[in-house]
């Protein structure tokens, strides 16, 4: 159940809110799970729209976007990291109506630590998740 954490200059996105779904359900195809609620529900992007004065590359550049996604552990292999951080890179760019700012576009992918993913009060292990899916699909 991904968390996906956008920022970028204040009305760079258009529409900040499909851009969000589309992002959740991107990182989702990537990693091969299915649209259950478990799932749709909690996986979830936000959109944080900061000051154009706020955030600096080293030469003074203010036109980047910086994606963080963060996914249980052992989540997304190397074909699946490669895809994903492309696919987020070109629905951001399209969102923004700007097809360069893709080359500007810096994501983050980090694996939350086994037992490091809450939902409803519960720390989650891989495992667990699998389990839990396992019995939600009637697969226990």
């Amino acid at each position: 159940m991904p968390m996906i954490d956008v920022y970028a200059a204040e009305g760079t996105i258009k529409d900040r809110k499909r851009l969000a779904q589309n992002l959740a359900q991107a990182v989702m195809r990537w990693e091969k799970v299915p649209a259950i609620p478990f799932f749709t529900d909690n996986t979830a992007a936000f959109v944080h729209e900061l000051d154009a004065d706020a955030f600096s590359d080293a030469g003074g550049n203010s036109t980047h976007i910086r994606v963080n996604v963060t996914t249980n552990a052992g989540a997304l292999d190397r074909e699946q990291q490669l895809g994903l951080v492309k696919e987020i890179s070109d629905l951001v760019a399209e969102a923004a109506g700007d097809p360069s700012l893709a080359d500007r576009t810096w994501v983050a992918l980090t694996e939350a630590v086994p037992g490091g993913w809450g939902i409803g009060g519960h720390s989650y292990t891989n495992e667990e998740i699998v389990r839990h899916v396992r019995e939600l699909l009637g697969k226990a």
